[in-house]
């Protein structure tokens, strides 16, 4: 255990890239050289000129890196927003000639919450003890939804509690026999698992910059070319009428540079990280009640494991206690104390579902961040125990 005169000075130890990862000094000195653009991308003065082709570089750079067309690429403030904007439209579109919608059973909170608006329109792909989509599951409920025909259907490329990797291009050929569109939430495979928007064949897919070093505040919709996706909000009809409002233009070249860095990079860092998971994996199993949450195709850049008898809150205070930050589970369910729904749905008691602990890599984890995680681990899985509960 590290003294606590060494603590106060120890380096911390970020791994919850998974929730936010820390800017990359490529995007966030695009943003400085930026930073004194004024004009409105929607000017058609010298600024907004300017303004305009900065933005549609930006999108051409991550058209090009995501397999798409540029006038698929739609600017939104993030992952949260371009998932709802997909399922929305789609409910909106299809509501009459296709209520039904189809999700998996552990989408981000932005997919999820539409089976509370829209109620029994939304049915759940089952999920089986390893995190990954029950394809028979699938087939069954796009070919006889209870609410009719099916004008969606949505699943997560990988998820982001366990880092499962979904077979979603079956899905999306499945969903496309049954007539509907196909929505892929690619938030935490880009830049950790290829991401080709044609050869993934769909229809709507949505990434976010933070995830990948960008600037937070700003993500994208990838809308095939043809769709007719109904705008939200109401304005000036912005990015292809779908998303009214100024277009942050710095934000966008931030975000692309970023990018760029991350997928030129991707094949070796995801080399350097899956071997950088082995090693936590194989110092967690030495620790009784160890229990991988999570199995066969996965990013290498997530982790859960549940330790029995260990609170997840408590086995992250203590760890946070030593500099050494990680997190329960999704930064999108942040404050809710709670069970994981992803881990319920992989068909974990409450208890267990309670225990996972989520460990994220990214491009500033070290071999001293993993040495120091792989030497405290135990201590704080230990003191939670201790925890009543």
């Amino acid at each position: 255990m590290i003294e606590i005169r060494d603590r106060l000075t120890a380096k911390p130890v970020y791994l919850d890239h998974a929730a936010t990862s820390p800017l990359r000094p490529v995007s966030r000195d695009t943003l400085a050289a930026h930073a004194d653009l004024v004009g409105n991308p929607a000017a058609l003065h010298g600024a907004g000129r300017a303004a305009r082709a900065l933005l549609e570089d930006a999108r051409e750079e991550l058209a090009a890196l995501l397999g798409a067309r540029p006038d698929e690429v739609i600017f939104t403030s993030g992952g949260s927003e371009a998932d709802a904007a997909a399922v929305s439209g789609s409910a909106t579109r299809w509501a009459a000639d296709r209520p039904g919608i189809v999700i998996s059973g552990f989408e981000h909170p932005a997919v999820q919450s539409a089976q509370a608006l829209l109620g029994p329109r939304v049915q759940q792909i089952g999920l089986d003890e390893g995190g990954h989509v029950i394809i028979d599951d699938a087939i069954r409920l796009l070919a006889g939804h209870p609410a009719g025909l099916v004008g969606l259907a949505s699943v997560m490329l990988v998820n982001n509690e366990v880092g499962t990797v979904q077979p979603v291009a079956d899905i999306a050929e499945v969903a496309h026999r049954a007539g509907g569109w196909f929505h892929t939430d690619a938030v935490q495979a880009f830049g950790h698992y290829p991401v080709n928007f044609a050869e993934l064949d769909a229809d709507l897919l949505s990434v976010s910059a933070h995830k990948v070093g960008g600037p937070v505040g700003i993500g994208a919709l990838l809308v095939r070319r043809g769709l007719s996706l109904p705008p939200y909000g109401l304005g000036g009809k912005q990015e292809g009428g779908i998303r009214s409002g100024t277009q942050p233009t710095v934000l966008a070249a931030g975000f692309a540079a970023a990018a760029r860095q991350t997928v030129d990079g991707r094949s070796q860092e995801s080399e350097r990280l899956a071997g950088l998971k082995a090693q936590i994996i194989a110092a967690a199993r030495q620790i009784p009640g160890a229990r991988l949450n999570g199995t066969g195709p996965a990013s290498p850049a997530i982790i859960n494991i549940g330790f029995a008898g260990a609170s997840a809150d408590d086995v992250t205070f203590l760890l946070d206690q030593q500099q050494i930050w990680c997190s329960t589970g999704s930064a999108c369910r942040a404050g809710v104390h709670g069970p994981s729904e992803v881990l319920l749905a992989m068909g974990r008691d409450d208890r267990a579902a309670r225990e996972g602990v989520r460990i994220s890599l990214g491009w500033t984890t070290t071999q001293a961040d993993v040495d120091r995680l792989i030497a405290e681990l135990p201590s704080a899985v230990a003191g939670a125990r201790r925890v009543p509960r």
